[in-house]
């Protein structure tokens, strides 16, 4: 337990970030998720849509200490080769 007002200070704030952070995370989940349902029905204009809602969103988890830079390139990365794999099947 935090005994120095300091140390109390920081703990308020790690619980403030913890939950921006965590807010932040599940915002970037629902764009990745409509994107993984948009592939999965096939539809590559809903797809295509989807991921460049995603790919903002992404960026920012990026710039606010989130998610690793290689990490979001990665999935966008992999998610615009499934995309354009969709319309390669239909």
């Amino acid at each position: 337990m935090a005994n120095t007002p300091q140390s109390k200070k920081r703990a308020r704030q790690s619980e403030a970030r913890y939950a921006v952070n965590k807010a932040r995370r599940s915002r970037i989940r629902t764009f990745l998720r409509k994107v993984e349902e948009a592939i999965a029905s096939g539809d590559q204009a809903a797809a295509t849509e989807a991921l460049k809602n995603a790919q903002p969103e992404l960026a920012r988890g990026v710039s606010k200490g989130v998610l690793h830079k290689n990490t979001v390139s990665r999935k966008i990365s992999r998610l615009a080769a499934r995309v354009k794999a969709t319309g390669a099947q239909a």
